[in-house]
């Protein structure tokens, strides 16, 4: 398991590493979530040091107490920690803590008393079906070599023509090609979908497969960047900045944005739950369902546009 190492003893920094290496055998967790909880258990484990007043030892974690860990939220909120990541902090800890009792290090039933921080309740920001296509268009306008305007339009026509996320797109591989009328995705959890292919986009990928100048094998990366090394997603996100301001779209408009409309296109033209929960890859129906607020939403700017006494004041 790659990664900084633990502030903690040695029993407690070993138990850490057995855990990581555990959800990424047992849970295939990916190589993000492995990151993001290895932050999220070495920040805690770095809190504890100078509140107990030595490295952390597997002892020190079946003594901790609720106020020890409502010490390190209250410390994290002073912090201006947002509570979304405060949420995943906590649930991060669990999972270690729950790691550890099945394991009989450590049985603390303290982590159990700590609830998680009540989070808002956010609706997707999905573009217009106008706006979305015009970002697909929009990509040839950049002021860059034709082969990375194709890649850029590939990329967004991925995103909004197939729901792939950013990240699941940046791993096709040159052997995923050529495109047919449906292909194989796996997203979060190392979890496999099926995703229908639109001509369009399979048109997309195939013009900027055959402009990129770097050609690669099969088991190569099929988005590249500038010199042909892997695809950095930060420059997706430039690029769609870069997009958003030729077509004075709002700061909203990003890449997952695209994945949104997706969703909020597809519910808005009787396209069902379920169905779309399986393109998606959500593992739970509740996360799709945001996407009808957003489109009751829609509706409701509809009537008030279009009904007489709506405009009524």
């Amino acid at each position: 398991m790659t990664g900084f190492a633990f502030s903690a003893a040695t029993d407690v920094a070993e138990a850490a590493e057995n855990w990581l290496g555990w959800l990424a055998v047992e849970k295939r967790a990916s190589k993000h979530t492995l990151s993001a909880y290895r932050r999220d258990l070495s920040i805690f484990l770095d809190f504890l040091a100078p509140h107990l007043g030595n490295a952390a030892r597997l002892e020190d974690l079946k003594g901790l107490k609720p106020f020890d860990l409502r010490a390190f939220l209250a410390k994290r909120t002073a912090l201006k920690i947002s509570r979304p990541s405060l949420a995943r902090e906590l649930s991060a800890l669990r999972g270690f803590f729950r790691h550890l009792d099945r394991l009989g290090l450590v049985h603390n039933p303290a982590i159990g008393a700590i609830r998680s921080p009540r989070l808002p309740r956010q609706v997707p920001k999905a573009l217009g079906a106008e706006d979305a296509l015009a970002t697909l268009n929009a990509a040839q306008d950049l002021d860059q070599p034709a082969w990375m305007k194709a890649r850029d339009q590939a990329l967004f026509a991925l995103m909004y023509g197939a729901g792939l996320r950013l990240g699941e797109a940046l791993s096709l591989k040159r052997g995923d090609l050529p495109l047919g009328e449906a292909m194989a995705i796996t997203g979060k959890g190392n979890k496999t979908r099926i995703v229908p292919i639109l001509p369009l986009v399979a048109s997309a990928v195939a013009g900027y497969a055959a402009q990129c100048p770097f050609q690669g094998d099969e088991n190569d990366l099929l988005f590249v960047g500038a010199r042909g090394g892997p695809l950095n997603p930060g420059v997706v996100q430039r690029q769609m900045r870069r997009v958003r301001v030729l077509l004075g779209l709002p700061e909203s408009a990003t890449p997952h944005a695209l994945r949104h409309s997706f969703a909020t296109h597809l519910l808005g033209s009787g396209g069902d739950l379920r169905t779309i929960q399986e393109l998606l890859g959500h593992a739970s129906l509740s996360t799709t369902q945001r996407y009808t607020a957003v489109d009751e939403a829609s509706l409701m700017r509809t009537f008030k546009a279009a009904h007489p006494r709506a405009r009524e004041k």
